[in-house]
């Protein structure tokens, strides 16, 4: 019966080989962080990578209504009196990101710069006048045409 034995540099490198080997998948396993999106008041923030996200792909128009229909995981209150200011990603600027309210886009043309500041009244009053207490902001990414992310944020009224 013959035994092969490796010499101590060949044990090594072999050693060395399963460790890079092991690294890369790893790696491999692991997701790319989606773009931040920062809601800011004051001086309390807080930041949230996205709710749904393609790598920068369109999402699929039937998954764009539940992905808007989320419930946000991040909140911050505010006095009506405050400015929010909203924070984005250059990579989201760069395709443009607008403002949704209750699911529903609150302004027509997609925004392309990564920062822009709100007096927190807006986000408080319904469209049938009434006032409320919370508010969910959505952040959409969008072309314009197509949605690539999208990020979820509520706002609390201080009372």
């Amino acid at each position: 019966m013959t035994v092969a034995f490796l010499t101590r540099k060949r044990r090594r490198a072999a050693v060395a080989l399963g460790a890079v080997s092991a690294g890369l998948l790893v790696l491999s396993a692991c997701d790319k962080p989606t773009p931040i999106a920062t809601v800011t008041v004051g001086s309390k923030s807080v930041s949230s990578e996205a709710a749904c996200y393609n790598d920068g792909d369109p999402i699929k128009e039937s998954q764009i209504p539940a992905c808007l229909n989320k419930k946000a995981e991040k909140s911050i209150t505010v006095d009506t009196d405050d400015k929010v200011r909203f924070g984005v990603d250059p990579e989201i600027a760069d395709n443009g990101w607008t403002i949704f309210l209750g699911g529903q886009a609150a302004e027509p043309e997609p925004y392309k710069k990564t920062y822009r500041s709100i007096p927190a009244s807006a986000f408080f009053s319904s469209q049938t006048g009434e006032t409320t207490n919370r508010t969910q902001v959505t952040i959409v990414e969008n072309t314009g045409k197509t949605v690539t992310g999208i990020w979820h944020f509520e706002l609390k009224k201080k009372s």
